[in-house]
């Protein structure tokens, strides 16, 4: 893989999932750790929720897309990707900035797993209570 000197860089977090995303100009190739984003994320919907920042911007066959996702689960994941994707836009053209921000897109979903407290099954599960 040749890297560009209009190769633009971004990351994206979501949960515990962290992407980085590499955006240069071409066909509208996505790769996700070296393999088809079809193949990766066979979920049709999570594909969409992906290709959102691209949808609303019209920049869905202008760029090709390469990532590298470590952590979390598949839902996590596909929200790092879409988090780096579109932060990766703005930082290519800045005028995209105000359409991805009032879709939300460019705000980190902030929303971690409790943890499990001590003396309890769960992170609020408490064991059942017995009177006598």
């Amino acid at each position: 893989m040749t890297i560009n000197s209009d190769c633009i860089k971004a990351t994206g977090r979501r949960k515990s999932a962290s992407a980085s995303v590499r955006l240069q100009p071409g066909s509208g190739k996505i790769t996700v750790n070296d393999m088809d984003v079809k193949k990766y994320f066979p979920v049709e919907a999570l594909r969409g929720y992906i290709f959102q920042p691209l949808a609303v911007t019209n920049s869905t066959d202008r760029f090709d897309i390469s990532a590298s996702i470590k952590g979390g689960g598949t839902n996590g994941q596909a929200g790092a990707l879409r988090h780096g994707i579109a932060r990766s836009l703005v930082k290519q053209d800045e005028s995209l900035r105000a359409v991805l921000k009032s879709s939300g897109m460019l705000t980190r979903d902030p929303r971690e797993k409790e943890r499990k407290k001590p003396g309890q099954p769960g992170a609020r599960k408490r064991f059942q209570f017995s009177k006598r």
